[in-house]
């Protein structure tokens, strides 16, 4: 199966997709009414808007350094995980999106990087609670989380993951832990961007370290994960022959295959795919 992720309404139910995702918050805070045609998208944790009115909302590491876009290895600015105000809000966006859908993705969940957050609220929270290490402690927050919108949702729960499948990164790094978020997801999303995909051998392994973590098996005609993975593609002026080709090697290892932020070049690519794949149709006039 073929989607589209877009912040365009009239592209969710465009041909030749067979699903439309509409960001209803994305990261720069923008928002908008969720649609019953497509699975709305929430970004979490990530609001450049909602980090500039309040910095407050905004995790520091043991400096008190704020993970916002004007600082190296940010793209954006965060918003801390523990923050209940903020959690209440978000909590009541994704209800207002599974109210219109009944299935709902969740984008940018997770703490920004390996030592955040050290403000006062999430110092007294981890000193209160039950654990000694401070990354296992993360985790329960991100779970937590994560349970409490699933509970929310009545269909499927789709959670996108930073593609990084090695051991222990994206526990160390945001506070995923993936067996436990299994629990609670119906399925992950990894989104593999790039602006030519000239070669696609970095997308190939990383994919397959995905079908291997998340409990699939190596060999492709054996079991599939049992929490299944699709993979996300960039389309924004990528040629199309090489958005082919990566989605090819994307729909060989995941379940399916998603296409950002540029409906017309991906829909261009899934249409001169389909036709190379008809070998041996010739058309003559009577």
């Amino acid at each position: 199966m073929y989607g589209v992720v877009t912040r365009n309404a009239d592209e969710v139910a465009m041909e030749p997709f067979d699903l439309g995702f509409y960001e209803v918050k994305d990261v720069t805070g923008r928002s908008a009414e969720p649609l019953p045609n497509a699975v709305n998208m929430v970004s979490c944790f990530g609001d450049n808007a909602a980090a500039s009115e309040d910095d407050d909302l905004v995790p520091v590491d043991e400096r008190g350094e704020p993970a916002t876009r004007d600082r190296e290895y940010f793209d954006w600015a965060y918003i801390c995980p523990t923050h209940p105000e903020y959690r209440e809000g978000l909590l009541e966006i994704i209800a207002d999106c599974a109210a219109e859908n009944d299935d709902v993705r969740l984008d940018d969940v997770g703490f920004p990087r390996e030592g955040f957050c050290h403000c006062d609220r999430c110092e007294r929270l981890f000193a209160e609670s039950d654990r000694d290490d401070f990354a296992d402690w993360r985790a329960d927050i991100i779970t937590e989380f994560v349970a409490e919108a699933a509970e929310l949702v009545p269909g499927r729960l789709l959670l996108t993951l930073y593609p990084d499948p090695y051991p222990d990164h994206l526990y160390e790094r945001a506070g995923l832990d993936i067996d436990r978020l299994a629990e609670h997801v119906d399925e992950f999303v990894v989104p593999l961007y790039d602006t030519e995909y000239s070669t696609t051998y970095w997308l190939e392994t990383i994919a397959r370290g995905f079908r291997s973590r998340l409990g699939g098996d190596y060999d492709l005609h054996g079991a599939p994960p049992e929490t299944p993975f699709s993979l996300e593609l960039y389309a924004v002026d990528v040629d199309v022959d090489d958005l082919i080709h990566a989605t090819e090697v994307a729909e060989t290892y995941a379940k399916d295959v998603f296409f950002g932020y540029d409906a017309n070049n991906a829909a261009a690519a899934l249409r001169r795919k389909d036709a190379d794949s008809r070998d041996g149709e010739v058309h003559r006039p009577d």
